[in-house]
């Protein structure tokens, strides 16, 4: 680990201001991926701006809408009644990241700020239709993902909260790596406001993207059986030690007929 400098606002104005004053600095939430990084020297800040004291944890229902602070833990988000009862999915998604400690450090706005091509929670926000709050703007998931471990964030821009509009059905169906606990492949779908939407994660070498072929499909019948005969091409997805990328094209298969299924009989 390199030195650096370490700095811990009371406020999100003071964090902002810290960022935009010096372009070597970098935003600490949970830091689940961001500490491993600094240990192994792939990453050398001048300095490391905490964002604990900032307020910005906490869940909120309020009518069709769901709203999560950007530095709300997995295990409070797995845990959360509303989100529970309103979006399944995601609860059963929190409940499933890493283990025990990476659930009670990690947040939902560090997931998605890093984009690892692997990680579970884009593939619930761009399936759910969700906007992400900043500082300074809103997004919509649809805008917000641009590539591996890039999004439409500004260097000095921070999200605040996710906005969650409540779907119809929602649910989340994970390969996991036996070690990490990452996706090899998820597949999140839900019935909601903006339609049919499924978003994988784990298996494209940009990150989560929509099954648009699925999404019509079932938007003309919500069942396993409308995309049973669907094939994904291993073209552009990801392939390594653990799994070719003929073998996720297989996987996104079986994890979407499971996830409709399970989404089908809530």
């Amino acid at each position: 680990m390199y030195d650096f400098a370490y700095q811990k606002p009371g406020s999100l104005a003071d964090a902002v201001k810290l960022l935009k004053g010096d372009p070597e600095a970098k935003a600490l939430a949970g830091g689940m991926t961001f500490i491993p990084v600094l240990k192994q020297r792939l990453n050398k800040p001048s300095a490391v701006i905490d964002l604990a004291k900032l307020g910005l944890s906490g869940i909120t229902a309020s009518g069709n809408t769901i709203t999560i602070g950007a530095m709300t833990n997995h295990v409070t988000i797995a845990t959360n009644a509303d989100i529970k009862a309103k979006i399944p999915g995601l609860s059963e998604m929190a409940s499933w990241i890493g283990d025990t400690q990476v659930r009670h450090r990690g947040t939902m706005g560090g997931s998605l700020a890093n984009n690892d091509p692997s990680a579970c929670y884009p593939a619930a926000v761009l399936a759910c239709d969700a906007t992400i709050k900043t500082d300074r703007r809103s997004i919509k998931a649809d805008d917000f993902f641009q590539g591996m471990f890039t999004t439409a964030l500004e260097p000095d821009e921070l999200i605040t909260s996710i906005e969650f509009p409540v779907p119809e059905k929602s649910a989340y169906e994970k390969f996991r790596n036996p070690a990490s606990r990452y996706a090899i492949v998820g597949v999140f779908v839900a019935k909601g406001p903006a339609g049919v939407r499924v978003a994988i994660t784990g298996a494209g070498q940009g990150g989560v993207f929509r099954h648009k072929e699925m999404e019509s499909a079932l938007a003309s019948n919500f069942s396993a059986d409308a995309i049973a005969n669907i094939k994904t091409p291993a073209d552009g997805l990801n392939g390594d030690i653990h799994a070719s990328a003929e073998y996720r094209a297989h996987l996104i298969g079986v994890m979407a007929k499971r996830a409709v299924a399970k989404a089908a009989g809530r």
